[in-house]
């Protein structure tokens, strides 16, 4: 029997949506999640969670069941490297100010999801739903008027007191927090939808090379060891080892605008944002900006011989609010704060978001009459974080990407990169949580605390 008296939709099932749905359902809350693809897998490869995502995970109860799908018994500590992406490989800057506690894990998105999925009660789960339009309805309305119905391609469609969105970037649920008119037919006739999704202006080659293969073209740094960004002016490459070091994961960054605003955004790029491109495309993008043919960054670039280009979007400008708590609708991950990839933050704020969500709904005080109140609660706890290392973010695109060459000096870098995942690693979530459920004591939504 459901602990609660009103149901939940999460649209998206990526590593957000799943986490999302199991905590929901292991607090006895009825939940479905309904997934666009006609199987469960995220795109890309590699991703690196960071201290406060795996803290996440562990309040969450599911970490352990991601460690026995990883590379690692228990998180590691990754500091970066940074280096000349130019002929010296001169090294910049090293991380090695981490503490014990500043400990990440590597994983792959697809083992990722296994060990959720192996964990779930996958029942509640629906592949081939791709959500295509919301509207508010009265239909299960009792003391309260939350009520949604989402419609998916298929035709079919079903019915929540509160729908979640996680579905990603391209975020179909967004329109409906950003814009307030969105589910009115004569509206969506006669208005473009806004979404605020824009192109960020950088476009990022991706792509998975043997550790063998990068050691016989002569790279001379070891890529095995710890995560290394070649630095250089509008141009940056990362990388990070997977699968024990055997695999190194490899996104070469190239801008084509610059700027000083919060992403230097331009309007959404017609898809495809992926596409397949010439091997030789690489090193030319990258040596136009002087990175020598003999640089280990080049050389890397020469390895790759499927390389990938995507459009990087970024949600520009931050969204205003993450709920529209009048039509019971939340967004979590990168449907709320799509940020760029630059602090590797993304997926953990979406981690701190579900903590934030869950908690609250599953509160003993949480139900259908409140629950508006309880999305506010939890936009105002999460939205000023989500948005500031969103912005956080892109400034780090802009630091690696002015290296050199007119741009910034060594210890100009040194000086602009020291302390600068602090802020994202070090947040302390139960503060978020206090401050949603003092809110809502304030507010006599919740009961005044007892004291002892």
């Amino acid at each position: 029997m459901a602990s609660k008296d009103f149901t939940v939709a999460i649209v998206g099932g990526g590593m957000c949506g799943l986490v999302c749905a199991y905590t929901l359902k292991k607090a006895g809350i009825a939940v479905e999640v309904f997934e666009a693809a006609p199987e469960f897998g995220e795109v890309g490869a590699g991703v690196g969670l960071g201290p406060n995502a795996v803290r996440a995970l562990d309040r969450l109860g599911v970490l352990s069941a991601v460690l026995t799908r990883s590379e690692h018994s228990s998180p590691v500590l990754r500091p970066f490297l940074f280096v000349s992406g130019y002929d010296a490989q001169e090294a910049i800057y090293d991380q090695y100010s981490v503490g014990d506690d500043d400990r990440g894990l590597p994983i792959h998105r697809a083992a990722f999801l296994d060990a959720i999925i192996g964990i779930s009660d996958m029942k509640i789960a629906h592949l081939n739903k791709r959500c295509v339009a919301i509207q508010h309805t009265h239909a299960l309305a009792t003391a309260s008027n939350l009520s949604s119905t989402l419609f998916f391609s298929d035709g079919t469609s079903h019915r929540a007191h509160l729908v979640i969105g996680a579905d990603g970037i391209k975020s179909t649920v967004r329109k409906y927090v950003v814009d307030p008119l969105a589910d009115d037919a004569e509206h969506n006739t006669n208005s473009k939808n806004k979404t605020n999704l824009a192109f960020s202006g950088s476009l990022a080659y991706r792509g998975l090379l043997p550790n063998s293969t990068v050691v016989a073209a002569g790279v001379k740094i070891d890529l095995t060891v710890q995560p290394v960004c070649f630095c250089g002016i509008d141009r940056h490459i990362i990388t990070f080892p997977i699968q024990a070091g055997r695999i190194i994961n490899v996104v070469a960054f190239s801008s084509i605008t610059r700027g000083d605003s919060a992403a230097g955004s331009l309007d959404e790029l017609p898809h495809p944002w992926v596409q397949p491109v010439a091997k030789q495309e690489l090193a030319e993008t990258f040596q136009t900006r002087g990175w020598g043919a003999d640089s280990d960054a080049i050389k890397l670039l020469n390895c790759m011989e499927r390389p990938s280009r995507w459009s990087i979007h970024t949600v520009d400008p931050p969204l205003s609010s993450y709920v529209d708590p009048e039509r019971g609708i939340a967004l979590i991950g990168d449907a709320a704060h799509g940020m760029l990839p630059h602090l590797g933050a993304g997926v953990g704020q979406g981690f701190e978001d579900v903590v934030v969500l869950t908690e609250l709904l599953s509160h003993p005080e949480t139900n259908l009459s409140n629950l508006e109140h309880v999305l506010g609660a939890y936009d105002s706890a999460r939205r000023s974080r989500g948005n500031t290392v969103l912005e956080a973010s892109a400034r780090m695109g802009r630091i690696t990407e002015r290296y050199g060459k007119s741009g910034y000096s060594n210890e100009e870098m040194r000086t602009q990169l020291a302390g600068i995942w602090g802020p994202v690693w070090h947040h302390d979530l139960s503060e978020d949580v206090n401050k949603a459920v003092e809110m809502l004591r304030e507010k006599r939504v919740f009961k005044e605390a007892e004291s002892s």
